[in-house]
């Protein structure tokens, strides 16, 4: 039996996994490494975060992204955003260089037993381990909104739905959101030749502004400081004290965690989307039905007014929201016992321990929990470190003779597996 069973094979995934590897612990990793970044989100897009917020863990700090350039002769710079396809790459170097071994089977299911819990992979195999990390991502999260959600996949689909956008080249294509993946998405459409708009709730779009030089006067530094979610206290609050966020009022942490760091283009992208896309902003979609040459939409415009649109494919952008329910992974007499917050999502403990003992969660689902910073890779650090530590609690609080390592192992050694 593990120790540990590590569920998902991403940034939060592989970091845990390299922490409690390294604390000593046997432990398992399952997964396909980086999956949401290889296969959900299409070539030509851009890491929104900057290089130096977008590391991977590992206890050392040895195996970081800017390190993963130099090797290949690229510089990771401030204000300089790199390609998502070079991001995967270097998870997988750190999956090779800074975690145990993965074992890229899928798990189809999660449950309860006698002294922890098992798993069970794709191809039927049961294994077990006395505590679980649910490192899920996003992607059991999609959020398409009601009014086309009935729609065939055919007609409508989910921004994650798509690697590669080239299928819609000379189409007619609409977007629904305000954010960076529909933006991105409708300008990577409009340098296909496709047909593409933009349908936006808001009045108006924003735009995040080109990020401040890393060397500025010491005034400037203190007035808006760098962090990991964008420069300013607020920001530096949220990305770099998750564990003094969580112990705001619950009321509080939820709506700050809905509401901050809302939809909004990246500074790099707005010229491309400004002189290539149609944007109807102030519209919602309150119907939507199949045609014989695609999708009719039914909009109100903002002040009352109505409209409709034919299209031949909608791809919602509208971003993921994580509740228990969407936690499928987990048998059912797991999940339903999991307390839950006022976003529906399940309350997580000081170290990411759920209210089921042993289930330890990570991730865009401990939002409310431990902050914004937990909806992007930045996040990864401070929940590695957390969560191995409640695990290895877990472990003390076990059943005689489970064991807790005394101590992490030594550091690998410096030859870089490529």
């Amino acid at each position: 039996m593990y120790d540990l069973l590590v569920v998902g094979a991403g940034p939060y995934g592989l970091s845990i996994a390299s922490h409690a590897s390294a604390a000593g612990l046997n432990v398992r990793v399952l997964g396909r490494p980086m999956a949401s970044w290889r296969d959900h989100m299409p070539r030509g897009m851009f890491l929104k975060s900057e290089p130096w917020a977008s590391n991977l863990s590992d206890p050392d700090a040895r195996w970081r992204l800017d390190v993963y350039c130099a090797g290949r002769g690229v510089a990771a710079r401030h204000g300089q955003p790199i390609p998502l396809e070079m991001f995967a790459e270097y998870g997988l170097w750190f999956a090779r260089n800074a975690a145990p071994p993965v074992d890229e089977r899928m798990v189809t299911r999660v449950a309860p037993r006698t002294g922890g819990f098992e798993a069970t992979t794709a191809d039927g195999e049961v294994l077990r381990g006395r505590t679980v990390a649910l490192a899920v991502g996003v992607l059991p999260f999609v959020e398409i909104p009601a009014t086309v959600r009935g729609l065939s996949p055919d007609l409508v689909t989910h921004s994650s739905h798509h690697a590669d956008l080239s299928r819609f080249r000379g189409r007619d294509v609409t977007v629904l959101g305000g954010g960076q993946a529909a933006l991105e998405t409708a300008a990577l459409l409009a340098e296909l030749d496709s047909r593409v708009r933009v349908l936006v709730r808001a009045d108006e779009l924003f735009w995040n502004e080109v990020p401040p030089p890393w060397q500025r006067p010491w005034w400037q530094s203190l007035r808006a400081p760098h962090s990991g979610l964008g420069p300013g206290w607020r920001n530096w609050f949220y990305s770099e004290r998750p564990g003094l966020y969580r112990r705001l009022a619950e009321p509080t942490r939820t709506r700050i965690a809905a509401s901050a760091l809302g939809p909004a283009g990246a500074w790099w992208v707005r010229e491309r989307v400004e002189s290539g896309v149609e944007v109807l902003l102030g519209r919602e979609v309150t119907a939507a039905r199949a045609t014989a040459g695609g999708v009719r939409l039914d909009t109100t415009v903002r002040g009352g007014g109505l409209g409709t649109l034919e299209t031949e494919h909608v791809i919602a952008a509208t971003g993921f929201r994580a509740t228990r329910g969407r936690l499928r992974l987990l048998a059912d007499d797991l999940r339903t016992t999991l307390v839950t917050g006022a976003d529906g999502a399940p309350e997580v403990g000081r170290d990411f321990e759920s209210s089921y003992p042993g289930l330890f969660l990570a991730g865009l689902v401990t939002a409310a929990g431990f902050g914004p910073a937990m909806r992007f890779v930045h996040g990864a650090g401070f929940t590695a470190r957390t969560l191995v530590r409640g695990v290895r609690r877990r472990l003390r609080s076990g059943p005689a003779g489970w064991g807790v390592p005394a101590g992490r192992r030594e550091s690998a050694p410096d030859t870089v597996r490529s």
